[in-house]
């Protein structure tokens, strides 16, 4: 599992590797820490969180949505990603990752503020023996 972060614009980019659909979104998510600090102290307590959607495209963006959302309201940023990524199973919104974050107070870190995850050019697909994705954040 890999990530780098790349220019893109006024924004970021975020373009990430993982051997499963699981380490690829904890590598994107790895990539938003390190797009809002460049240090992460060993901090913080971890909290889970539970996705669902109807596409895997539209589950990496909930997902790192709801860690922005995390991040707002817990008042701490996100790291040490774990996930769990699982579907289609049938239902309406099939795709689902079960995930948890160690949340570091923002009293313990110097980050700046990731506004929003985009879908402007997201790309999550498979290629060769690895999954691939590319996210935009605004900053």
């Amino acid at each position: 599992m890999s990530y780098a972060l790349r220019e893109h614009t006024a924004d970021v980019a975020v373009e990430a590797t993982g051997p499963t659909l699981s380490a690829l979104f904890e590598a994107v998510a790895a990539g938003l820490t390190a797009a809002s600090c460049e240090s992460v102290p060993a901090t913080g307590e971890r909290f889970g969180i539970t996705v669902r959607a109807e596409s895997r495209e539209a589950l990496l963006f909930e997902y790192l949505d709801r860690l922005i959302y995390e991040r707002d309201v817990r008042l701490v940023l996100p790291a040490d990603h774990r996930c769990a990524v699982s579907g289609p199973d049938g239902d309406a919104d099939s795709w689902r990752v079960e995930a948890t974050a160690r949340g570091v107070p923002f009293g313990d870190v110097a980050a700046r503020e990731i506004k929003a995850v985009t879908y402007s050019e997201m790309t999550v697909e498979r290629r060769d023996d690895e999954w691939y994705a590319y996210v935009v954040f605004d900053v």
